[in-house]
């Protein structure tokens, strides 16, 4: 585990998928970010790579060539090097080499950066392409914030809003695959939180710059900026025998989103797709704010 600090924050990665597993507020002695309890949903952070979400039928084609994908890809489960360390950075690379060919057909270099300045964290991704052609991808974040963060407080006790950039799209999930539920969506948006809100599985939404979730009872919680990415998810684990969500709730930008329900299968006809020329690199960032 490699950690980086400063007088606000204790933050924790591991190298095993470069995943975010720890911010500890030092002054108010309060762990932010899921536990990762299995019984209930075993990761913290993963990052999403080459696909966001669940292909149809698994699956998909380039150039008429088959492979076969599992949700959300393989990044997430691979181990990277360390890349550089810094009090308030640290960053990790991880080179394919050929790993993954079965898989995905394409050679790159990702590399996953944090930093901290006071109370903010920067979730940095680079990718490079390492092919004589083009190469097509999805990425994403999933971080994971414990809800509610203080004993004494409960999940009605918490407060979500989502801010646009321009025209907004609420999609909707129907076996895992895309529908569009309702477009041109006025913000700010403000589900109510309750346990049946992801009886559905995720909310999915086209451009929104700003998620805010925090308590109103404290007034604690965190701020996710996240402009220029298209899509973004809110997400938590139902539970079908308990009716009841996970002690969590995933706020989570992407650069990508699941099939749509009525896709070719052809990898550069995905919606969300995003194309890199040979040698090229594609950079993204969002920023946390822990409040």
């Amino acid at each position: 585990m490699q950690v980086i600090e400063n007088e606000h924050l204790k933050v924790s990665i591991s190298p095993e998928g470069a995943e975010l597993r720890e911010v500890w507020s030092k002054q108010e002695e309060m762990q932010y970010m899921w536990e990762g309890d299995p019984a209930y949903w075993g990761r913290v952070s993963p990052v999403l790579f080459p696909i966001v979400g669940r292909l149809k039928d698994d699956r998909y084609f380039v150039d008429g060539k088959e492979y076969a994908m599992n949700q959300h890809g393989f990044l997430r489960d691979v181990t990277f090097e360390l890349h550089d360390h810094r009090p308030d950075h640290v960053s990790f690379s991880f080179s394919s080499n050929g790993q993954f060919t079965a898989q995905y057909p394409y050679e790159f270099q990702a590399i996953i950066s944090y930093t901290l300045k006071k109370d903010k964290l920067s979730v940095s991704w680079k990718i490079i392409n390492e092919n004589e052609e083009s190469m097509y991808f999805s990425i994403g974040g999933h971080p994971a914030f414990q809800v509610p963060l203080l004993e004494g407080e409960t999940l009605a006790d918490y407060r979500l809003e989502l801010a646009g950039d321009g025209n907004v799209t609420q999609y909707e999930l129907e076996n895992a695959l895309i529908h569009v539920k309702e477009s041109n969506l006025e913000t700010p948006i403000s589900p109510v939180l309750s346990d049946d809100l992801f009886k559905n599985d995720a909310l999915i939404y086209r451009n929104i710059k700003q998620v805010k979730l925090q308590s109103t009872k404290s007034g604690k919680g965190i701020q996710v900026d996240c402009a220029g990415f298209p899509y973004l998810g809110i997400w938590s684990k139902y539970n079908e025998e308990t009716g009841k969500i996970a002690p969590f709730l995933c706020i989570e930008p992407w650069h990508g989103i699941a099939d749509m329900h009525d896709t070719t299968g052809e990898l550069k006809e995905k919606a969300g797709i995003n194309k890199l020329t040979a040698g090229e690199a594609f950079e993204s960032t969002y920023v946390i704010t822990f409040k």
